[in-house]
């Protein structure tokens, strides 16, 4: 049960950060509001106060939430021109539910907690769907006392909130989500696929694996869009990557070889999806299987999966690259794997068909 009338202020008002800063309006509270690309008139309307900085939201507010989308976003929302640190005052409480670095995470703590404030970082589970529906996983770093304060707030937000430890385990604990999200995508690409390739219905694969031991939300969701071929976007590849990057950095500094080698996968890098509509550049939806398989491809390969007609080029790092020579030299790497393979390259006339229909062509 939340106090109603508490002095709230929220900074970044994206896909997720607008549902949300919406539940705490709804809720009757003074909510303070700023973000970069302007505050929605729907959250205004509601109630809500627009501000000019965060500064002022922090001025105004007791407990301030950022919801943005990387680590030097969070720096300059805080530590910035009229950011955040400018305007706290003793006793306030400062919540990060962007996904970031653990290891910033615990710097920026302690430059708060110097402000006299206490930091919590809250980042979430959930996408735009668990944000508008109030059903984000919430995983929480810092101290009890702000914990409990703050808990009446997280529960308009979410529903599985759980304080792991100090500052930078709420970090640390969605690293680790990402990592086994990152994979399963991949997993249940790869068999979908290996499914389809073998003359299987990959529809009723997907019916059965989901009773047995291989059953995952992963595989309920993402498997069901990967068959349906709906790509509509849910979360951004690059957040993706970025996430994924968080866990190489994290696993680096920690010395843990055997790890980097599990997440070698994982590896950010320029992906080129070359179909018969011409080539085009990442980013693309998280749960398209064709993107997903840039998570198990090695610094030079190139991925060809029949199925689609498409292929995947990866290089090891990010640079700017020459689409057309990139898609001339995929196809011809292409042609070869299909040579190799005794198949042929059969791209579906009009679209994409289904991941085991007619026009996947076979092994």
């Amino acid at each position: 049960m939340t106090k109603q009338g508490a002095k709230l202020g929220f900074i970044g008002l994206g896909i997720m950060g607008k549902p949300m800063a919406g539940h705490l309006v709804a809720a009757g509270h003074e909510v303070f509001l700023h973000s970069r690309s302007g505050v929605p008139k729907e959250l205004t309307g509601r109630g809500g106060t627009a501000c000019a900085s965060s500064a002022e939201v922090a001025k105004k507010a007791d407990v301030v939430f950022t919801m943005v989308p990387d680590t030097p976003d969070v720096e300059r929302v805080l530590f910035g021109d009229a950011g955040v640190a400018s305007g706290l005052a003793k006793g306030k409480t400062v919540v990060d539910m962007s996904s970031i670095s653990p290891i910033q995470t615990k710097r920026f703590a302690k430059e708060i907690n110097k402000l006299g404030c206490d930091y919590l970082d809250a980042p979430v589970s959930g996408g735009e769907v668990g944000a508008k529906g109030a059903s984000l996983t919430i995983m929480v770093g810092g101290p009890q006392a702000a914990f409990d304060r703050v808990k009446p707030y997280f529960d308009l937000m979410g529903k599985n909130i759980t304080l792991v430890g100090g500052n930078g385990d709420g970090q640390t604990c969605k690293v680790a989500n990402q990592i086994i999200v990152a994979l399963t995508i991949e997993a249940v690409a790869e068999a979908l696929l290996f499914a389809s390739k073998a003359g299987a219905n990959p529809a009723k694969v997907r019916e059965a694996l989901m009773g047995g031991f291989a059953s995952s939300r992963i595989l309920e969701v993402h498997g069901e869009r990967m068959i349906k071929r709906n790509f509509q976007p849910g979360f951004r590849i690059e957040l993706h990557q970025k996430d994924l990057g968080l866990a190489l950095e994290g696993a680096r500094a920690l010395g843990l070889g055997d790890v980097t080698g599990v997440l070698a996968p994982c590896r950010q890098a320029d992906v080129v999806v070359v179909d018969h509509a011409g080539p085009h550049m990442a980013p693309q939806d998280e749960s398209d299987p064709y993107v997903a398989l840039v998570h198990a491809a090695r610094v030079t390969d190139v991925r060809l999966t029949m199925a689609a007609g498409r292929v995947l080029y990866r290089r090891g790092e990010w640079t700017t690259l020459d689409t057309g020579r990139v898609a001339a030299h995929a196809r011809e790497q292409a042609r070869e794997l299909a040579r190799r393979a005794g198949d042929t390259l059969r791209p579906a006339a009009g679209g994409h068909p289904p991941v085991g229909g007619s026009g996947a062509a076979r092994g």
